[in-house]
């Protein structure tokens, strides 16, 4: 019994399997997808009133004359050690001040403008993209599917392998 049931095993074993390639048609396509991080370059824009700077002459003359009487008066005593170089110095330096601060120069804020300001950020966004698609199909009344990455139709007739084998 040992003999005819391992015989027979064997026989099962070096059949070969029958298998050929038809053509099935297609009867069902799902598309199944996924989400993927995309990042992409945005622009942010946002309206800054932004200064215009003019230049103008002069300055504060009585300022200025203070300063200059001041030094003026220090350096007159300084230099002949009396008051009266003191108050010499004082007016030589008020004159000299009060005409140094008007013939100044000096950058101001005359107004202001509307200015678009723009920048680049890069946000990350999830995108739905397919993978692939569960395709259902028929040959002679069997029905299979399979995963493809293949973007087929409904009706179209594609290469699929049918096999039978002993078992």
């Amino acid at each position: 019994m040992k003999k005819i049931l391992f015989t027979t095993v064997a026989l099962a074993m070096a059949l070969p399997a029958y298998a050929e390639t038809v053509k099935a048609t297609i009867t069902n396509i799902e598309p199944r997808y996924q989400y993927r991080d995309v990042v992409a370059p945005v622009e942010h824009c946002v309206e800054v009133q932004t200064p215009i700077y003019g230049t103008v002459q002069g300055g504060n003359a009585g300022e200025g004359a203070l300063t200059g009487m001041i030094i003026g008066g220090l350096l007159g005593k300084g230099v002949t050690g009396d008051d009266g170089g003191a108050a010499a110095g004082a007016v030589i330096g008020g004159i000299i001040g009060a005409d140094k601060a008007q013939n100044k120069q000096r950058q101001v804020i005359t107004g202001y403008k509307n200015e678009v300001q723009c920048e680049v950020v890069y946000e990350q966004t999830q995108e739905r993209v397919v993978s692939d698609y569960l395709i259902t199909y028929e040959w002679n009344g069997v029905m299979g599917q399979s995963y493809t990455y293949n973007n087929y139709h409904v009706g179209q007739r594609i290469p699929v392998k049918v096999s039978i084998e002993a078992k």
